[in-house]
């Protein structure tokens, strides 16, 4: 029997007619694990993933494989997004023999939910090198039966391979050197293309923020800045940017960003409108401007639901195949627009007769010229018109769960971008799906981790909670409306509490009651999105400035020790450790005070999130006795900003004009 037809996840409901006998991850799938004596097979994946459709299409749709699964195995199935944790901990014990990850996850386990075999996509006869799925399935059953100590004893080495990966504490370690870590990985960066050597592509938000963030500050890492800049040009001309519709695919397979793999995810978008937004602010460089407003353009048009909130992702297939919605011949553009503006929209988007990719038209800008005035106003019409034609076609599965952590990661950079770029309207986009977040997510004092139909998957994450306070802390910089500090110092309570291991030090995936996995999840490094031990680092470190509480103060410089520590062993791998390093030693205060200060305040909001926290002076315990600010609030009149780092500040800045060369010669 199909269990899925009540699942809130749209990927396990994407199962729910296969003749698979499919359980959610719960205890009683493995009571009948038990009872019946059959090993676990245990398949994860997420709604939009290829690969997971062609493994669906295959083998999970087909009777006769569905036969051997179901008297073989108790068959239990797994949304990645909806339980991170499951994910995580079986593709660590993948990675433990020694293979590469990927979707989707098949693991072996035993009725205690110990993992002994795994991989990834099978295919129903063999090919290239790769086994049948059913002659895998008997070949393991056949093991299970005939010799059971080889299953123990294979379960048994990887459960001890997870637990010296998950409860390692992390050895001492110094500041790290920013500028030479960002040098390192400059270094790595492709220096024709961009982002890391090789393909696939991935865009690597946090290590691209580290370089742009030590090449904006320090001169003398001019290579850093390139390497940062170079990255996001070349994105934003590539295929793994939609130039019609705008936002970016997850990554390109090939080494120079063409050719995307199709699906759109709302973490990548997140994390990338925040990098566009300030190279835009920066540089005024117009393919970052296009580049973060087709972000938000994709967000509202395609990604917002009717709760405020944005859903997960959009599928990489539409009828069946990968990249359809998105893809053009010559034949049906000239039919669209004409021969002659066809012809100028071919020469700027490298359109050809015979295709770019396998006889189709990945739309890209890499190697073709920059439009003029004129041309480009042309060109903006012919887009708009391939847009509206292209959504008469069938469009990809859109995954409409609302993610705490992965809303939050919008949240935060719609609110700090609207400042950056000057657009209040995106400012009210992330006061509304913050507002749907914070309220009907709601779990106690934390939050629930997703919501569909109003069910909620509860309790959250670790990361949930770090990316709402980071949100909220966002949109405290934007409004200073007290409430968004309210929360984010409780969420900040309840993550420390629940979340953080006493021993280690570091901040466990799931709560610290949690049980039913053979270890607890506590990663350190990032994936494709940011680990909530740099986020929250980073958080704690703007609470303190914020508040100026001793308190938030020590747990700041806690857990900093604790993730430069984690760190250390694979600095490339923890991005976002090292932002939050990066803003604890460099990072700039601005105290905003006087009736009067809302110009300032604006002008306080273009500067770099990356670099400064603002702290509303008029906010009382915002502002204690003892921040070096305190004594010159007097000096503050109709409105006044003083900016103040490492225990200094300095003299009042009364003209917004002035603030960002005040900085500058402060540093």
């Amino acid at each position: 029997m199909n269990r899925l037809a009540e699942a809130a996840s749209p990927y396990l409901l994407q199962h729910r007619d296969n003749p698979v006998d499919w359980w959610e991850w719960s205890p009683e799938a493995f009571a009948e694990a038990r009872l019946s004596n059959r090993p676990v097979l245990l398949s994860i994946g997420y709604a939009a993933c290829h690969w997971c459709h062609v493994m669906a299409h295959e083998s999970f749709e087909n009777p006769a494989t569905a036969a051997v699964m179901n008297e073989l195995f108790v068959n239990i199935k797994v949304d990645r997004e909806e339980r991170p944790d499951i994910d995580h901990v079986y593709m660590s014990a993948l990675h433990s023999l020694g293979e590469q990850g990927g979707w989707p996850l098949t693991m072996f386990l035993t009725p205690e939910g110990d993992p002994f075999w795994g991989g990834t996509y099978f295919p129903p006869e063999p090919r290239h090198g790769r086994p049948s799925f059913t002659g895998i399935l008997r070949q393991l059953a056949t093991i299970w039966q005939a010799e059971p100590q080889r299953i123990a004893g294979n379960a048994e080495a990887i459960r001890a391979a997870l637990k010296q990966m998950e409860t390692t504490a992390p050895a001492e370690a110094g500041v790290p050197d920013l500028d030479q870590l960002a040098g390192r990985i400059a270094a790595a960066f492709d220096p024709v293309d961009g982002g890391l050597r090789g393909a696939p592509k991935f865009p690597n938000a946090g290590l691209i923020e580290l370089t742009w963030r030590r090449g904006t500050q320090d001169p003398a890492a001019s290579a850093s800045l390139t390497a940062a800049t170079l990255t996001l040009q070349r994105m934003a001309r590539g295929g793994i940017r939609d130039h019609l519709g705008g936002g970016f695919a997850r990554y390109a397979v090939d080494e120079h960003w063409l050719v995307p793999h199709f699906e759109k995810m709302l973490y990548d978008n997140a994390q990338l409108l925040g990098l566009y937004a300030l190279e835009a602010g920066r540089s005024g460089d117009p393919l970052a401007w296009e580049a973060a407003e087709g972000i938000v353009a994709w967000l509202e048009r395609e990604m917002l639901l009717p709760e405020g909130a944005f859903a997960a992702s959009l599928d990489a297939d539409s009828e069946g195949v990968e990249g359809k919605y998105y893809l053009w011949t010559e034949q049906e553009i000239v039919a669209l627009l004409g021969p002659t503006e066809a012809a100028l929209f071919a020469r700027h988007y490298d359109v050809r007769s015979g295709g770019n990719w396998e006889g189709a038209n990945i739309l890209n800008r890499l190697d073709t010229p920059d439009p003029d005035a004129t041309e480009a106003a042309r060109l903006g019409r012919s887009k708009a018109r391939l847009l509206a034609e292209r959504a008469n076609r069938m469009a990809p599965a859109r995954d409409d769960k609302i993610l705490a952590d992965w809303n939050g990661l919008a949240i935060a950079a719609l609110a700090r971008a609207a400042g950056l770029l000057d657009r209040p309207h995106w400012l009210a986009l992330a006061k509304d799906a913050y507002r749907f977040v914070a309220e009907s997510m709601a779990d106690g004092e934390g939050l629930a981790h997703s919501c569909r139909t109003r069910r909620l998957i509860r309790p959250g994450f670790a990361l949930d909670h770090a990316a709402m306070i980071d949100a909220a802390l966002a949109l405290h910089d934007a409004s200073f409306d007290p409430h968004y500090l309210s929360d984010a110092r409780r969420w900040s309570q309840h993550l420390w509490r629940h979340y953080r291991d006493p021993d280690s030090g570091l901040i466990g995936m799931t709560r610290l009651e949690s049980a039913g996995l053979p270890v607890a999840p506590r990663p350190s490094h990032d994936d494709a999105v940011p680990n909530a031990l740099g986020v929250h680092a980073a958080n704690l470190v703007r609470i303190a400035r914020k508040t100026g509480s001793d308190k938030d103060r020590a747990r700041a410089e806690e857990l900093m020790k604790t993730a430069l520590a984690a760190a250390a062993r694979a600095p490339m791998a923890h991005g976002s450790v090292l932002n939050a390093c990066d803003l604890a030693r460099n990072g700039v205060e601005i105290v905003l005070a006087g009736p009067k200060r809302e110009a300032l305040h604006a002008a306080a909001r273009r500067l770099p999130y990356t670099l400064v926290t603002l702290v509303d002076g008029e906010a009382g315990e915002a502002l204690p006795a003892d921040h070096p600010a305190a004594a010159m609030l007097r000096q503050a009149g109709e409105g006044a900003a003083f900016i103040c780092f490492e225990g200094r500040c300095l003299p009042p800045v009364t003209d917004p004009n002035r603030l960002a060369a005040a900085i500058a010669a402060g540093v």
